[in-house]
């Protein structure tokens, strides 16, 4: 019987003094080999020109060291079987063609950078391939000086592990150690992470620890051990935790992009659905071997239970609060397909998530019939993602259409207000901050059979909605194999100056100048919090701090005044920003404002 090495690291290719190191683990294989390819002149695919043997070192384990050059591509033989390297560097040629042998980063720094610590973070999502027409970490990395302007203080990418296919989510990424290599090379990563750290700004990476793509995925002809076969998921087989060797793959990784690319922190994808019997769970152990590196690197998850423990026990640093999002949703379009349909379009329910911080502390999620939440009065504010839009909100609808496209202007600018005046972690998805007109649709790039699934499966996903009962109504749901459903989710930076849009930008700007310049607005303390409702559709939320009393005032309701909405009765207060045309011309009259109390420093 073969048995897993207690050393499960350094797996695949490494450039070392003399060559290349070559290490294989696989409890299938008796014989490994590395197969040499070569680039034609011709520009045409790489072609195999010989092998060179892995010795055995025992329990699984293949090695050898080869004089070869950077640059060197390869593939494994695994007796007869030739595959591609799952711990690859770089896949030039895609998931399924030979890797290349990279030079490693392990101390990379262009600056004297600190990561900023959360209680500083005004995080943007975004998506390299359709952040810029180019689609590339060159391109991304030319407009970062205009989100610093703005006010941006971490930016978030979406999964770069290479995948099947030229364009994607990411997902369904297979290469965990190779960026994508559609959006550029290695060292483009790093200079984008430069950049960013020279404008003051984090970088986050997201992160898919719980499932692998369908398509390319050849860890399990490697060892089946990898997989944990009767723990099923939605994306197939789970992965095993219980083995050291997953274990050590997804902590390795991790480690990777923290200190070979100089990200400051991981949002960790769908953590619910990392599904793990060991006594340790693998997020605290993870949180753990982090937290061990030189300098604090933020841990954000994911999760579908919202359990405060993620923060409090497992010791990551917050949580996506998703139920925000949905009672503002609800708020301002009064939709109710899907779940939520578990939320009422109330504003009295809205004060309560905010000054919960969830909507749901441990009540059954109707979607799952399963607790969901808890309470969290133990969080702090920070810990608390809040958004109006993200990635999954806008291009898991079936037309991939934003906010502004289903809410009035002047109550999308309120809701911006809400957002950037809580004590919460904000986070922004890219061209939320002038309204963009392109939507974000789901795309993919798979091979026919998997593509014609994926495109019954995204059509079948609506037949419950209420818009797209109907076979012909779902028909105008984009067919996610369509480059053209790719084409129309890359944001249009030409509009970005002109008519609502740029109001909606100067709104964003003076916003975020606020958060970050008014003493009591910048504090994180939410026992400092207070919000009530007045009637059924006006919301306050008073915020006590260094700077004196600040006030935010929202009318959710059918209004016919033409100026921002008044504040109580009682004290004086005075305007310090509108949500309308106050802040802007081209934008509609206000239903929001944010006051100081009169006398208080501003």
């Amino acid at each position: 019987m073969t048995h897993e090495p207690s050393d499960m690291s350094n797996l695949g290719a490494a450039l070392v003094d003399g060559g290349v190191r070559f290490r294989v683990w696989s409890t299938r294989a008796g014989r490994v080999a590395v197969v040499l390819y070569e680039r034609p002149e011709d520009g045409g695919p790489p072609v195999a020109r010989e092998e060179r043997p892995l010795q055995p070192l025992g329990d699984g384990l293949f090695e050898a060291f080869h004089d070869l050059p950077e640059g060197t591509l390869y593939r494994f033989k695994l007796d007869d079987a030739e595959v591609p390297d799952p711990y690859a560097r770089a896949l030039p040629f895609g998931v399924h063609g030979p890797a290349e042998v990279v030079r490693a980063h392990h101390e990379w720094r262009a600056t004297e950078w600190r990561p900023r610590p959360l209680t500083d973070c005004v995080i943007y999502e975004l998506h390299v391939g359709t952040f810029t027409p180019e689609g590339t970490f060159a391109a991304a990395t030319e407009k970062l000086p205009l989100l610093a302007e703005l006010g941006v203080t971490a930016i978030e990418l979406m999964p770069l592990s290479s995948f099947s296919g030229g364009r994607g989510w990411g997902y369904d990424g297979v290469g965990h150690f190779a960026p994508h290599a559609g959006y550029g090379r290695p060292d483009e990563l790093r200079a984008l992470v430069d950049a960013a750290h020279l404008l003051g700004m984090n970088v986050l990476l997201d992160v898919v620890y719980n499932h692998f793509g369908p398509e390319g995925n050849y860890l399990g002809s490697y060892s089946p051990e990898y997989f944990a076969h009767a723990v099923q998921t939605p994306w197939g087989d789970a992965l095993n935790f219980a083995t050291p060797a997953m274990r050590r793959l997804v902590i390795d990784n991790a480690r990777y992009w923290l200190t070979e690319f100089g990200f400051d922190g991981l949002r960790l994808d769908a953590t619910h659905a990392m599904v793990d019997p060991t006594e340790r769970p693998i997020l605290a152990e993870l949180a753990a071997e982090v937290r061990a590196l030189p300098e604090h690197r933020l841990l954000i998850a994911e999760d579908e239970t919202h359990d405060p423990a993620l923060v409090l026990e497992r010791g990551l640093d917050a949580i996506w609060a998703d139920d925000f999002h949905h009672v503002v949703h609800v708020v301002l379009t009064g939709e109710r397909d899907g779940y939520y349909d578990a939320f009422e379009p109330r504003v009295f329910e809205l004060a309560r998530c905010i000054e919960r911080g969830f909507v749901y502390e441990g009540q059954a999620w109707p979607p799952s019939g399963k607790p969901r939440g808890a309470d969290a009065s133990g969080l702090p504010a920070p810990a608390f993602v809040y958004c109006l839009q993200n990635h999954d909100q806008v291009g898991n609808r079936a037309l991939g259409d934003r906010l502004h496209h289903q809410a009035a202007l002047d109550l999308y600018c309120a809701a911006s207000m809400l957002l950037l005046f809580l004590p919460m972690t904000p986070l922004l998805w890219m061209g939320q901050e002038w309204a963009a007109s392109a939507p974000w649709q789901y795309f993919t790039d798979h091979p026919p059979e998997l593509g014609e699934k994926v495109t019954a499966g995204r059509r079948a996903e609506f037949k419950l909605f209420a818009a797209f009962h109907d076979p012909e109504q779902q028909k105008q749901i984009p067919d996610p194999q369509d480059p053209a459903t790719f084409e129309r989710s890359r944001l249009d930076w030409g509009e970005r100056d002109a008519g609502e849009h740029a109001g909606v930008l100067e709104l964003y700007r003076a916003l975020l100048h606020l958060r970050r310049s008014d003493e009591t607005i910048r504090a994180h303390d939410r026992s400092n919090m207070s919000v009530g409702i007045v009637g059924e559709h006006v919301m306050w939320v008073l915020r006590k701090g260094p700077g004196g009393d600040r006030l935010l005032v929202v009318d959710f309701g059918p209004r016919e005044a033409g100026g921002p909405p008044t504040p109580p009765e009682g004290r004086a207060w005075r305007l310090l920003l509108s949500s309308g045309s106050e802040a802007h011309p081209a934008l509609p009259p206000a239903r929001a404002a944010i006051y100081a109390a009169d006398g208080d420093a501003q």
